[in-house]
């Protein structure tokens, strides 16, 4: 019987490893929003007056916490989907970490102008 492949401990420290990970984990919340999103559009198909009672829903906190965060998975997400596109089909040499850092500064600053423009 074969044994399991061991990741080197240092690729774990590696700042393309954290673009990696945040990728997976905000492609696997996303797809866990997806049904909830789905659910609440479809209940415009019941009336303007069911949807209304749903839409009332977002002038809560937590719903508008939840609103930045969503923005910020898909920034995420959207960055490191174009960063395995660039290392799939294009050349990735030198600014590996240029980038790295650039998404996650371009995932957090999307956030924040989502939470400036939602007022």
């Amino acid at each position: 019987m074969r044994s399991r492949p061991t990741l080197d401990r240092r690729a774990k420290s590696h700042s393309s490893y954290f673009i990696y990970m945040a990728h997976r984990v905000s492609g696997l919340l996303l797809a866990c929003f997806l049904p909830v999103h789905f659910f609440l559009l479809s209940q415009s198909l019941y009336g303007a007056d069911e949807f209304d009672r749903y839409l009332k829903l977002t002038d809560f906190w937590i719903i508008k916490v939840g609103e930045w965060g969503l923005v910020t998975l898909l920034t995420i997400h959207l960055i490191g989907g174009v960063r395995l596109l660039i290392i799939e089909f294009g050349t990735w040499r030198g600014l590996r970490k240029g980038w790295t850092q650039a998404a996650i500064v371009m995932s957090i600053l999307s956030g924040i102008l989502f939470l400036a423009l939602a007022n």
